[in-house]
């Protein structure tokens, strides 16, 4: 089993904690000049492995390595399948106007777009949007594949992905949600979708399950 390869933010963390454990999330944010909720998942990532340990209204302590091997088992055995989210698609002639619209009705983040195919041509996210929207051109007039991020420069997961993995290549893009694909002869098809809430909730219910 390879070893868990942690991002300089994640080791910013162990630094801040081995000096100055134990030490709650928020004080731990504050050193970082980030929101607890950026956080978030950094720090179920680090507990998960068994960097740390949290206790409750006390903080985090540095723990280092620990040989859980249960709790490193069942974790480098979740997958994205067991955790994806019913993706929200908009094909690429919708207008800025109506993806707007969308995703305030699905209450999502990220749209993926796609061709005539349904295959995967670009995201969306809330930036683009907001980007887009500043100033005064007609939003109804321009379609989305316009602003959008485009293929090859998506980063996309598979349902047979490692959620840990998935969870450090959100972390390392600084983005919000993955779209899971499943690959054909023509293209990408979007099956569903991945995102930091979906990853915190599963490692936060392995914490649980572990008594950790």
């Amino acid at each position: 089993m390879s070893p868990i390869e942690l991002n300089k933010r994640q080791e910013e963390i162990l630094r801040i904690v081995k000096g100055n454990g134990p030490i709650t999330g928020e004080q731990i944010a504050e050193r970082l000049h980030l929101t607890r909720a950026t956080l978030r998942p950094d720090l179920a990532i680090l507990t998960m492995a068994g960097f740390l340990d949290a206790r409750p209204r006390v903080g985090y302590f540095y723990s280092g390595k620990k040989p859980g091997h249960d709790v490193t088992d069942t974790m480098n055995n979740m997958k994205v399948k067991d955790f994806q989210s019913i993706p929200v698609v908009v094909r690429e002639n919708v207008s800025v106007y109506d993806a707007i619209s969308q995703m305030f009705l699905d209450d999502v983040g990220t749209l993926f777009v796609v061709d005539k195919n349904s295959l995967l041509t670009g995201v969306l996210s809330r930036k683009d949007l907001l980007r887009t929207s500043i100033g005064s051109q007609d939003l109804t007039a321009i379609p989305v594949h316009i602003i959008m991020t485009r293929m090859p420069n998506i980063t996309y997961c598979f349902k047979a992905d490692s959620l840990i993995q998935v969870a450090n290549r959100l972390i390392n893009q600084q983005i919000d949600a993955l779209p899971v694909v499943e690959e054909l002869s023509n293209g990408l098809k979007v099956v569903g979708r991945i995102t930091k809430t979906n990853i915190t909730r599963a490692f936060l219910s392995l914490s649980e399950s572990h008594e950790l």
